[in-house]
């Protein structure tokens, strides 16, 4: 059975006032409050996203799939090995959560991230099925990928972006479950947002924003059908949150 990873919330205001004082540490509570809902709410965006996938999963395991995407090459620029910790986010089938699994190995961890949860139920009985234990479904939102903070190595989002209706949001709640030196890598095509496609240079802006650095892009991806492969690391000086 899959360990699945539950994280509690806690009721706004508690939260803001949690993270408020890295705002400005001088004001009231309150304030601060105030002052970090506000760098919130300016996060938010109001382009055209895809409405997520909900269909049948098989069309993510096509046989040459692996080829095509030259996934092994994708999982070592990210620096992806024994022990790591790994997330996949919009974990979908789980085609990339099982070949992660079987890389990092038996001391490493793959967190599934998954805002459906019969697709988690899906992805609980395939690991169970290829006896992995080392993967952990987790219900994440369409902001937060409610991931323990300082848990991942390496991050991959692999044709999900266009999808996720507040990434700026999700990425800098990513940035903080992210170890120093964790690489994220962003797989998707070029598209107006609801196309299911989403231009290089939105995702880099926006990725920026989010308080990440552009380390590399590659074209390998095309024969998969994607335009880009992007990786970011945590920038300098990026704010806590």
């Amino acid at each position: 059975m899959r360990n699945t990873v539950r994280l509690v919330g806690t009721s706004l205001l508690t939260a803001l006032l949690a993270f408020a004082p890295t705002v400005c540490p001088g004001q009231p509570a309150v304030t601060r409050a105030i002052q970090f809902q506000e760098r919130i709410d300016a996060q938010r965006i109001t382009r055209p996203t895809s409405k997520p996938y909900t269909g049948d999963l098989s069309i993510f395991e096509e046989p040459d799939r692996d080829e095509k995407l030259q996934i092994d090459r994708v999982m070592y620029i990210l620096k992806m090995k024994q022990g790591s910790n790994v997330a996949d986010i919009g974990a979908g089938s789980g085609w990339f959560t099982v070949r992660a699994a079987r890389r990092v190995g038996t001391n490493g961890n793959v967190y599934a991230v998954e805002i459906n949860r019969d697709y988690l139920k899906h992805i609980e009985a395939r690991a169970a099925k290829e006896k992995l234990s080392n993967i952990h479904t987790v219900l994440g939102k369409e902001d937060d990928p409610r991931l323990p903070r300082d848990s991942v190595d390496a991050v991959l989002i692999l044709k999900t972006y266009h999808e996720i209706a507040q990434p700026i949001l999700l990425l800098a709640h990513l940035r903080e479950a992210m170890r120093p030196g964790a690489l994220l890598g962003i797989i998707d095509r070029n598209g107006n947002g609801k196309n299911h496609g989403i231009n290089q240079e939105v995702v880099i802006k926006e990725a920026a924003e989010a308080g990440f650095s552009l380390v590399d892009q590659y074209d390998f991806v095309k024969p998969d059908g994607m335009d880009y492969f992007l990786v970011f690391r945590v920038g300098p000086g990026a704010p806590s949150r």
